[in-house]
């Protein structure tokens, strides 16, 4: 009877701890613990102390927990389908990315081993491996290209060993071990995200503001576009109507005797630029040219000709 009302208490224990946290924290990380060990679980809690609270247990007891809270906040329930496998809680109150990048920090390169689903896609470099001239066949096996180089196997080409996704095998785990590679790493998965009543995946935390704001530039760019385009007005498109028309009403006063203040401003403008300096910088190089001429010729003066040949030779 004792050990039933110490797990009775523990369980309950377990609740009140659970329920405090969710009204407590307004944003959650559900997270995947495969192959985190206990060691390492206590300095990712050690790491993340002031920032975030973890809370692992079981899939049953959460579901039922969270359920039974549902009565006071509803949002909650959209946490449900994700608690499956072996998962578990980080809260945090703000910070999100800061949060995010603690984790990712604390995760520990790790071995490739038989039988395990590859995290990522593993390439063996070219180059000296340090292994024995014995140890060519072994490469051969793996259909790894090989020579010997000062007394050492050296490989050929980068080898595209594992892909995600797949099982590793045993022959490339040995290999991946005699080369000292460890491609993977475990620590706490990030998988879906609550925040403020709202579930999404991970993968969305890695887009920024900037991305935001981009994508929305070229979304109103694209609205603007379709709308001059189709002839129909939109708050996207009304400024470069205005524009345009204000520079068709400018180039007409220009054009013409009527006039407006900023078509004004406009002959102000075009009077002070350029253009009114052209006419003078036209007359100097004009003047220029012949200065040139005559002092090219005066070395050697020609003889009178027709006007049509002393033509030609001023401008051969």
């Amino acid at each position: 009877m004792a050990g039933g009302e110490g797990k009775d208490a523990r369980k309950q224990a377990f609740f009140v701890r659970l329920l405090a946290l969710l009204d407590e924290y307004p944003n959650i990380f559900i997270v995947g613990a495969d192959n985190v060990g206990s060691a390492q679980m206590a300095k990712i809690r050690h790491a993340l102390r002031g920032k975030a609270v973890i809370l692992m247990g079981k899939n049953t007891m959460i579901r039922k927990a969270i359920r039974g809270h549902l009565e006071n906040n509803k949002a909650l329930g959209e946490l449900l389908p994700y608690i499956r496998n072996n998962i578990g809680f980080v809260f945090f109150k703000d910070d999100l990315q800061g949060v995010k990048k603690k984790l990712l920090e604390l995760r520990v390169p790790a071995a490739a081993k038989a039988g395990t689903i590859a995290q990522s896609d593993v390439v063996v470099p070219a180059g000296p491996t340090g292994m024995e001239p014995t140890m060519t066949s072994f490469l051969q096996a793996l259909n790894i290209q090989s020579k010997i180089t000062r007394g050492q196997v050296e490989i050929t080409n980068d080898v595209n060993l594992i892909k995600e996704g797949t099982k590793v095998g045993a022959s490339e785990a040995n290999l991946l071990a005699k080369l000292d590679i460890k491609p993977f790493s475990f620590g706490l998965v990030l998988k879906t995200v609550y925040e403020n009543g709202s579930v999404y995946e991970a993968s969305w935390t890695n887009i920024t503001d900037e991305d935001i704001l981009n994508k929305f530039q070229r979304g109103v760019k694209n609205l603007a576009s379709l709308s001059l385009a189709i002839h129909y007005p939109t708050v996207a498109s009304v400024p470069h109507s205005v524009i345009t028309g204000f520079k068709r009403v400018v180039a007409i006063g220009l054009g013409t005797d009527y006039s407006f203040p900023k078509a004004e401003e406009a002959k102000k403008s075009l009077a002070a630029g350029p253009v009114a300096s052209a006419p003078a910088a036209a007359a100097s190089t004009s003047s220029a040219k012949p200065a040139a001429v005559e002092k090219k010729k005066e070395p050697e003066p020609e003889p009178e000709e027709e006007d049509g040949d002393m033509g030609m030779s001023l401008f051969d």
